[in-house]
């Protein structure tokens, strides 16, 4: 079921171009997509006129990026686990570790994981959940340099900081939460334990191993809880921050009201980042959450990294999967755009 290469779903027109990519299964529908520099759409907003820190969260971001590279089962996942407990149980946040196991994609050994879970406000029975995954890609397999793809560093500053930053952010704000749900931030382990290239097809292992098993056990050992709405955010540091409607997203009826409300807020925010047009069909940890959690969940994604026509590979994506994911490319306007927005919505949502 993970290992779809170019399958197709349902058939819309020859202009559509399939890409199955360690994040995702992608339709990219490339004449609609492929959106030239003169054509981003910015808000004129600055870091000062927004209410959430992008510049801390930022700052957050380069510390995780510090660890280096944080794949699933690695030195570097535990010391960025250990960070978090930290971080978030300081700020009030009750802190709890899901742990499982799973085989080695390269040798079969026994391997641990962890989904980090965070409550805010326990009391209240009707939640919202906002995920992210955590682990980085084990190498820059996308990188247009051979020796680099086999033998490189990938620290994953937007796909795999970038969301964990804004909820360290987001953790200075949860005690005072006031809105009518309790919230949660679910960290997700085993996103992309994968080795090889996708645009090569040469994967091994299995994607959004962490979204399954909480998906798993929240159906299995229900909680006392229930989730309303589930957020997740992937890749929102780009500093050419452009965010269209995930297509499933929009695609099925329980999670249409609520994309309509994030872009609502947005729009109300004037964070015109939040493009109110179609994008990409993305297969991710929303998809766990939402068919096998049964749990409504939108994605947040920016898949553009940036658009970039002299990829071949990757024209809408250049800097994904390669060593250029550095905090470099990442801002703080944008983290502070994002958080801003689901800060917003999650106080307001009725």
């Amino acid at each position: 079921m993970i290992h779809i290469t170019a399958k197709q779903i349902h058939d819309i027109g020859n202009r559509f171009q399939w890409i199955y990519s360690g994040l995702a299964v992608l339709l990219c529908m490339l004449p609609a997509l492929s959106i030239q520099a003169a054509e981003r759409i910015r808000s004129d907003l600055t870091l000062d006129e927004i209410p959430f820190n992008g510049q801390r969260a930022y700052e957050y971001l380069k510390q995780i990026c510090d660890i280096g590279p944080r794949p699933s089962g690695s030195q570097g996942m535990v010391q960025q686990q250990e960070m978090l407990k930290k971080h978030f149980t300081a700020l009030g946040g009750s802190v709890v570790e899901q742990r499982f196991q799973t085989q080695h994609p390269l040798t079969g050994a026994p391997c641990g994981l962890a989904n980090l879970i965070v409550t805010w406000h326990p009391d209240k029975k009707e939640r919202i959940l906002l995920a992210t995954h955590y682990d980085t890609r084990p190498l820059p397999d996308e990188d247009p340099n051979p020796d680099r793809r086999q033998h490189g560093r990938f620290i994953g500053a937007n796909d795999g900081a970038s969301g964990v930053a804004i909820f360290m952010e987001m953790a200075h704000s949860m005690p005072k939460h006031s809105g009518r749900y309790g919230i949660d931030f679910v960290m997700l382990d085993g996103e992309e334990f994968i080795f090889g290239s996708s645009s090569r097809s040469q994967e091994r292992g299995r994607y959004f191993l962490g979204s399954e098993w909480f998906a798993k056990e929240y159906v299995k050992n229900p909680p006392s809880h229930t989730y309303r709405w589930g957020v997740l955010l992937d890749m929102i540091g780009d500093s050419d921050l452009q965010i269209y409607k995930e297509r499933n997203s929009i695609r099925w009826k329980e999670t249409r009201p609520l994309v309509e409300e994030i872009w609502a807020t947005a729009a109300k925010l004037g964070v015109k980042e939040f493009i109110h047009e179609a994008g990409y069909n993305v297969l991710d940890d929303h998809i766990r959450l939402r068919n096998v959690g049964k749990i409504p969940t939108c994605n947040i994604i920016d898949f553009d990294f940036p658009v970039s026509p002299n990829n071949r590979n990757w024209p809408n994506n250049h800097y994904w999967h390669t060593e250029a994911d550095t905090p470099a490319r990442c801002s703080a306007l944008s983290l502070a755009k994002v958080g801003w927005v689901i800060q917003e919505w999650m106080k307001n949502t009725k």
